[in-house]
């Protein structure tokens, strides 16, 4: 909370986060009918987390950590232990460490085109999200976390990439799992990796 001069001189209590994704400038994503339901309960999630961080856009490792948080197929990708926790621990710590040297910048690899229609994601998150996407529709269905994790982990320069590496965890067989899951082979995930 701050406290500001109002009109009349009394001094007003405002909160110091926006109280809405919108005010933030971060418009809401996940009513596409191209997303399950898991996955737009992802995004929710992605885009509560960048607002209460007070960051400008949602990033890769919002997504990330909200697909842990939420989506149990795509954290079973990880299995159970301490690099889970390590993970999750560098996640929690995001707006103490790398957040700070994260705000000052946009997430965007040059890797992936930028995604424009995609509002309030960071260019790298909206080819993520949009690979999902693609992914998906080659299987006939809705984008899932899974789709979502394999895209997050394709492009090197991902913050998300950073924080697996940080936690021991190598992003190329986390892609290898998924796509051992999925059956499909992605052009971006083999073109990044």
């Amino acid at each position: 909370m701050t406290r500001v001069p109002g009109a009349d001189g009394v001094e007003d209590v405002q909160p110091l986060i926006p109280q809405s994704a919108h005010e933030h400038g971060i418009q809401r994503v996940d009513n596409d009918a191209r997303l399950s339901d898991e996955l737009a309960s992802v995004v929710g999630g992605a885009r509560r987390r960048a607002v209460r961080d007070g960051d400008r856009q949602i990033d890769t490792a919002h997504l990330l950590h909200s697909l842990l948080e939420s989506d149990p197929e795509a954290r079973s990708v990880f299995g159970e232990g301490p690099q889970i926790a390590r993970l999750l621990g560098y996640l929690v710590q995001r707006s103490i460490g790398y957040g700070l040297r994260w705000q000052s910048g946009v997430e965007d690899s040059g890797a992936v085109p930028v995604v424009t229609e995609t509002a309030g994601f960071s260019p790298l998150a909206a080819g993520c999200m949009e690979y999902a996407r693609e992914r998906a529709a080659g299987r006939g269905g809705p984008a899932r976390g899974t789709d979502l994790l394999a895209a997050i982990v394709a492009d090197p320069q991902a913050r998300a990439v950073e924080v697996l590496e940080r936690a021991g965890i190598d992003p190329r067989e986390v892609f290898a799992r998924l796509d051992g899951r999925s059956g499909l082979t992605g052009e971006c995930g083999e073109a990044a990796l």
